[in-house]
Formats: structure tokens, C-alpha cells, sequence
């Protein structure tokens, strides 16, 4: 890549190529034509040199052949891409698998990390944690599609075990991670502190491994466009379509 390359992201796509039943516009007026917005706002922005972050939630597909389809239509947008697995993304199979049937424009994290001319990026998925949560700040609408939904049966009984499971897992990535890079950058899913900024067990091991930057999404229908304020050396991005209007955000 071009060492002046910028570097975008966006999370939580929800492309439904692949499932049209499971579009996100039923979801309201937020999300009408939400698939070609952000392909329209992408375009305006991001050259074939740079590169995106997504971190998560990026096909409704079930399964890997299906998801294809929603990762060609990513694969033909401008820009190197970084994926890693959001709570919805089922189709998501062993990794050796998914990186062989990758477009190539598209590059995932399970675990490890990614270098780029001296710019290191790990990832993982994360969960809930019971130390804190985000309920002030979310207009909740119900899903119609959540008898549907393996994510709904599962936090029913939100379990801290598989928090804590992703926290081993978000070390793991850290090691991989060029401890000599200019630019350290960490893509979870789930948000890895609160809104408050209150030091969590995840941005705890971020913060001691120099992560200049912390990207993820997860969070919608949010109440405020102003969670995040980034007054400290390790800052964090909030992505999810929604909350940037569709719009990739530029990082760096």
C-alpha cells in the first residue's frame, strides 16, 4: 500500500444481499436504503490505497457461500478492507477456511494481527459484561426477527464466562501485535469500555500494550452522537453505521 495511505472505518454493515428478508430498513426510517448510502458516501471518500476497519456484524448471512455474496459486493468498494466477527455473523467458519474464500481486498482477524508499513492492527470479538452497560443511552426497538436470532437465545442468560473467554482471546491478539509499530490500532466488536470511560478489564490491557486506538461498534439506536470524547492518549471510535450516518469515518 501506499505509505500515505488514510484508514477509515465502519462497523456493523448489516448487508442483506445475500437474506433481503433480513434487511435492517425494518427497522425504521433511520435505516431506509442504507446498503447504497453507504456505498454512495464510501465512494466519495475512500481510494483504492486506503484502508477500511470493520470491525463486525457484516453479512446477515448463515452461511459462508451466502455470505460471499455480501463480501463481494464489500470486496468491490475502493480500499483495502480488515474484518473481524461480530455477534451476528454467523457465517463466519474456522478461519483457514474464511481466508481462503475471501475476496482479496478483504484480510480477517481471529486472534492474531495484521502489519502494514508500521502499522500494527489486532482484533477481537469481545462480549457483554455486567460492568456496565449502555441502557441510558439506546432507544430500544424490538426485533421483529428475534425468534431468529441465535445472539437473542444466547444473552437471555447473559453468561460472564464467554466475556471473559474474549478477554483471553483479546490478549492473544496483542501478543501477535508489532510491539515496534508507529501506529498500534484494536478492533472489537462489542464496546471494551463504558461511555463514562471508566476503566474496564479490556481497556485495562489495551492501555498496557500502547493501543493507540481502539475501533468498534455494536451499539445502536443510540440516543446521543456524543458518547465518546477522546481526550486521552488511547482513543476510541464508536462505528457502528447508524451512529455515523452511514458515513466511513476517517481515523487517521
Amino acid at each position: 500500500m501506499d505509505l500515505n495511505f488514510k484508514i477509515f472505518a465502519i462497523s456493523d454493515l448489516h448487508l442483506s444481499f445475500s437474506t433481503p428478508s433480513k434487511s435492517m430498513e425494518i427497522f425504521g426510517s433511520i435505516w431506509k436504503n442504507y446498503q447504497e448510502r453507504i456505498k454512495d458516501n464510501w465512494l466519495k471518500k475512500i481510494s483504492e490505497n486506503d484502508l477500511v476497519l470493520i470491525p463486525g456484524d457484516i453479512s446477515w448471512a448463515m452461511k459462508l457461500k451466502d455470505a460471499l455474496i455480501d463480501l463481494e459486493w464489500l470486496h468491490n468498494l475502493p480500499g483495502k478492507k480488515i474484518i473481524i466477527k461480530g455477534n451476528h455473523d454467523y457465517w463466519w467458519t474456522s478461519i483457514s477456511k474464511l481466508r481462503q474464500a475471501l475476496p482479496p481486498s478483504i484480510s480477517a482477524i481471529q486472534y492474531d494481527a495484521i502489519n502494514i508499513d508500521g502499522r500494527s492492527i489486532g482484533g477481537t470479538r469481545l462480549w457483554d459484561t455486567k460492568d456496565y452497560n449502555f441502557d441510558k443511552f439506546v432507544n430500544y426497538t424490538p426485533n421483529p426477527n428475534k425468534n431468529k436470532d441465535l445472539d437473542f437465545l444466547i444473552q437471555k442468560d447473559l453468561s460472564e464466562n464467554i466475556f471473559n473467554k474474549e478477554l483471553e482471546r483479546l490478549k492473544m491478539s496483542l501478543e501477535k501485535m508489532d510491539k515496534n509499530a508507529k501506529l498500534k490500532i484494536f478492533l472489537t466488536h462489542y464496546p471494551p469500555i463504558s461511555a463514562e470511560m471508566t476503566p474496564s478489564k479490556a481497556s485495562k490491557l489495551l492501555k498496557s500494550s500502547n493501543i493507540d486506538i481502539c475501533v468498534f461498534g455494536h451499539l445502536h439506536n443510540l440516543n446521543t452522537k456524543n458518547l465518546y470524547v477522546n481526550n486521552t492518549k488511547l482513543k476510541y471510535f464508536l462505528t457502528s453505521s447508524d451512529y455515523i450516518d452511514f458515513d466511513p469515518i476517517q481515523i487517521i
